[in-house]
């Protein structure tokens, strides 16, 4: 399905306030990634706790970006429009995510999203006697919008398209290079160009692993406390 967790690094150091960020035992390397201060200064619409977001990522219209808890974001990214991030997501390296004005892509908690992953919320008329591309006038085009939407615990393998108006049902995962054109009822894995459902994921084992997890970072938060 193709992996997307970074490899783990010796010499590491740990940021202002916190621990170093791990994903399923890897740690990522911060001088490579925003501080908390830079951040809050680009002026994101949310922004949580415990972000780290590479600083060759490009992130434009921060004041329309909501950022939850736990949210990585590697470098070479670009992020454009109206964009909801839940919280303990992954963006790899090269990830395009470009949402408009009428719409909007929301990635739920606990997704997933390997290298050179493409969102498209918008998109020109291919088959209309339209022009097309942002240089010609509008009324010369027929664009159409519509939001993108990721439930919770998504995977995305690398290399993969997601279009307008689709929704992704909870835990379904998709392999290396689908396209993925139409809405996915929870629980299934998909392949292919147009992607196909060719197996069952374990949703109830996922979400159980979740509150196991969820637990666990109750209880280092009471410890902090005391």
């Amino acid at each position: 399905m193709g992996g997307y967790l970074l490899p783990a690094h010796k010499n590491m150091r740990t940021p202002p306030g916190g621990a170093p960020l791990e994903r399923g035992g890897c740690r990522v390397r911060y001088n490579s990634y925003c501080s908390a201060r830079e951040l809050r200064q680009m002026g994101f619409r949310a922004l949580g706790e415990r972000v780290l977001i590479s600083r060759d990522a490009r992130i434009f219209s921060p004041e329309t970006i909501s950022i939850g808890s736990n949210v990585l974001i590697d470098a070479f990214t670009i992020m454009n429009g109206n964009i909801t991030i839940g919280d303990h997501v992954h963006l790899s390296s090269h990830c395009e995510v470009y949402s408009s004005e009428g719409s909007e892509i929301v990635f739920g908690d606990y997704c997933g999203i390997s290298s050179h992953v493409s969102f498209y919320s918008q998109t020109d008329d291919y088959l209309g006697p339209y022009m097309n591309n942002p240089t010609v006038p509008p009324r010369f085009r027929n664009v159409s919008e519509s939001s993108v939407i990721l439930e919770k615990h998504v995977l995305i393998a690398t290399q993969s398209v997601v279009l307008p108006g689709v929704r992704l049902g909870e835990g379904c995962s998709f392999g290396a290079c689908s396209l993925i054109n139409k809405s996915t009822p929870p629980g299934g894995v998909y392949v292919g160009a147009p992607c196909r459902r060719i197996h069952e994921r374990d949703v109830d084992g996922i979400r159980r692993m979740a509150e196991s997890l969820e637990a666990e970072e109750r209880l280092r938060l009471m410890r902090r406390m005391k």
